[in-house]
């Protein structure tokens, strides 16, 4: 019942290499006309062979294999510049959050303290030199905390710059 035939072989071997019906003997087509089985097997993989020139047939074409490489390599290349991003990005916002802290943290000790660091400005018309000892500009806290700021700031700027350069 689940016996194949003895000539089964030989018709696979025909319709894979595709000389089916075209390099077959004659005696061998004879053969499969009466065999239910290499019949069977003939239709089967003849029909298989046409559906797979259809759609061979059928696909895009990809182009040339220059383009495919350059899209490729585009791929890759953004795909690393997403990876490299990712940090830059958070360095930048953490940079912001270091800058926005440290003029929060002057305001507040500014409020707290009072707005008396402007009273230099209000004098220095008034006088043509100005005081640089320990108790003048120099030797105040305000000075020291609004250099400190400003170099703060500064160091974030150039930290956001070179980030956004590299990308």
């Amino acid at each position: 019942m689940l016996r194949g035939c003895s000539r089964e072989k030989e018709v696979n071997d025909l319709v894979a290499r595709g000389q089916w019906l075209h390099a077959s003997p004659e005696e061998l087509r004879d053969h499969v006309r009466s065999c239910r089985t290499c019949g069977d097997l003939a239709l089967v993989a003849a029909e298989f062979q046409s559906a797979r020139a259809e759609t061979v047939a059928a696909a895009p074409r990809a182009g040339s294999p220059g383009a495919l490489w350059w899209r490729a390599q585009l791929r890759r290349r953004n795909a690393a510049v997403e990876r490299l991003a990712r940090p830059l990005l958070g360095a930048q916002i953490f940079a912001l959050a270091i800058t926005l802290l440290a003029a929060l943290g002057f305001f507040g000790y500014e409020a707290h303290n009072g707005i008396a660091w402007l009273d230099w400005l209000e004098e220095l018309p008034q006088s043509a030199t100005l005081d640089i000892s320990s108790s003048g500009l120099f030797g105040s806290a305000w000075f020291w905390l609004l250099a400190a700021a400003l170099a703060l700031t500064l160091l974030s700027a150039v930290v956001a710059y070179l980030a956004a350069e590299r990308r």
